[in-house]
C-alpha cells in the first residue's frame, strides 16, 4: 500500500458491533492492512469475541481495545498520544472522553484527521457526499472538521478493501487441496457457500437441489446460516433414499482468510451483510447477496442500485428479489447456464473494481494529502 511521504500514522478506529461477522469484519479488515502499510492502529471494539476466531492470532502493529472498560478509556487519555486519525465506523459515535483527548492535539500533528467511515453502497448519493466535510459545532469535537469516506463501486468513491496481492493469492488457488485439508472429500460435485440469515426462500431452494439430477454440496456456515438450514431441512420431507442429490458439510467458524478460501473454492457464493459481499466480488465467482434488512425497505433500493451497477442477468436479479423476500416469485436454482451468465457478470464487476485504488489506500491517501 503506497505511504506518501513515508509517513507512518498512529490510527485510532471504532466499531460497534450491530453483526459481529459483518462491522468487525471489515474494520479488521482495514485495520490489519493499515498496520501492514507500517501504521500503528487501535481498533476499539465494544464486543471482540468474535476475533477469537475470526482473527485468532491477532495481528502486528494491531492493538484491540475493549470499548466497555472505563480504564482503558482513562489510560488512553491520561498516558498514550493522541492518534493521528480518529475513524469512527459506520457513524458509531467515539468516546466523548477520547474525542476530546483527540481535540486537543489540533494544530500539533502533521496529519490529523477525523473520518466517519459510512456503509457500502451503490447508490448516486455515494459519489456525492464522498470526502465532503462536516464541521463539529458542539460536544468536546467542537471547532473540528469530520469528513465522511465512502467505500464503493467506482472511482468517484473510497474503493473497496482489498490486500495487495490478493487477486495473485486467488489466481494460485487450489480448491481440492483446500477442500481435503478442511476435511471435505470432493467428487466434482458442484459447490455452493452458505453465510445467510434466516431467507423464506431457503426452503423451497433445499428442495429443488434435492430433487435435482446434478449433485450439490452445500456448504454451510457456522451460526444462523446452520441454524437457518436444520429449520430448513425440518419444514421439507426428504426424497426416498435421504437428500437426494443434495449433500450438506457443517464448517466450524473460520478465520477470515479461510472463508476467502471458502469463496475461491465454491462455484455459487450465498452471502449476507458487507464483509463477505466485498469478498464475494474479489472471489470472482457467482454469487447471491443477501442484504441487511432495514424496516423503511431502503435495502430494496439499495440492493437494486448494486444490482444496476452489476449489469445482473435477469435470473441474477430474479433470484435476488426473491431471496431477499422483495418477491412471491420462488428463487430459482440456476442451471448451467444461468451460472455461467451469472460468473460473466461477476468477472466484469471484478476487473472493474480491480481497475481502481482499494479503500485502505485511498483513505491513507486522503489523510496525508488533505493535512
Amino acid at each position: 500500500m503506497p505511504t506518501p511521504d513515508t509517513v507512518h500514522l498512529h490510527w485510532d478506529l471504532f466499531c460497534r458491533v450491530i453483526d459481529n461477522h459483518g462491522d468487525l469484519g471489515v474494520c479488521w479488515r482495514l485495520a490489519r492492512q493499515l498496520a501492514d502499510g507500517g501504521d500503528a492502529v487501535r481498533l476499539w471494539i465494544d464486543d471482540g469475541s468474535a476475533l477469537t476466531w475470526m482473527a485468532p492470532a491477532g495481528h502486528r502493529g494491531v492493538t484491540v481495545v475493549d470499548w466497555r472498560e472505563a480504564d482503558a478509556v482513562r489510560r488512553a487519555v491520561a498516558g498514550a498520544p493522541p492518534p493521528d486519525v480518529l475513524v469512527e465506523a459506520f457513524g458509531c459515535d467515539p468516546a466523548p472522553e477520547l474525542v476530546a483527548h483527540f481535540a486537543r492535539h489540533q494544530g500539533t500533528a502533521r496529519h490529523h484527521a477525523w473520518i466517519n467511515l459510512e456503509y457500502l453502497s451503490a447508490e448516486p448519493y455515494v459519489e456525492r457526499l464522498h470526502r465532503l466535510p462536516s464541521p463539529v459545532f458542539r460536544g468536546p469535537g467542537e471547532g473540528l472538521t469530520k469528513w465522511f469516506f465512502y467505500p464503493g463501486f467506482t472511482p468517484a468513491t473510497g474503493g473497496l478493501l482489498r490486500e495487495p496481492g490478493l487477486a495473485a493469492q486467488r489466481e494460485a488457488f487450489d480448491r481440492r487441496d483446500w477442500l481435503a485439508g478442511q476435511g471435505i472429500a470432493w467428487q466434482g460435485e458442484r459447490l455452493v457457500s452458505l453465510f445467510c440469515y434466516e431467507p423464506p426462500a431457503l426452503a423451497p431452494l433445499l428442495r429443488q437441489w434435492m430433487e435435482g439430477t446434478d449433485a450439490t454440496r452445500l456448504l454451510v456456515a457456522a451460526g444462523r446460516a446452520t441454524a437457518a438450514v436444520t429449520q430448513a431441512l425440518n419444514m421439507l420431507t426428504a426424497p426416498s433414499g435421504g437428500r437426494g442429490a443434495l449433500s450438506i458439510s457443517y464448517l466450524p467458524h473460520l478465520p477470515q482468510p479461510e472463508f476467502d478460501a471458502l469463496l475461491w473454492a465454491c462455484d455459487l457464493n450465498l452471502v449476507r451483510g458487507e464483509d463477505s459481499f466485498v469478498r464475494a466480488h474479489w472471489a470472482g465467482a457467482p454469487f447471491v447477496w443477501q442484504i441487511y434488512p432495514q424496516d423503511d425497505d431502503a435495502h430494496h433500493v439499495k440492493l437494486n442500485a448494486w444490482l444496476d451497477w452489476l449489469d445482473a442477468p435477469a435470473s441474477l436479479r430474479a433470484f435476488h428479489h426473491a431471496w431477499n423476500g422483495f418477491s412471491d416469485a420462488p428463487a430459482l436454482a440456476p442451471d448451467a447456464a444461468a451460472l455461467a451468465d451469472w460468473r460473466r457478470a461477476a468477472q466484469a464487476g471484478r476487473a472493474r473494481l480491480l481497475a481502481q485504488d482499494d479503500l485502505a489506500t485511498q483513505l491513507r491517501r486522503f489523510v496525508t494529502q488533505k493535512s
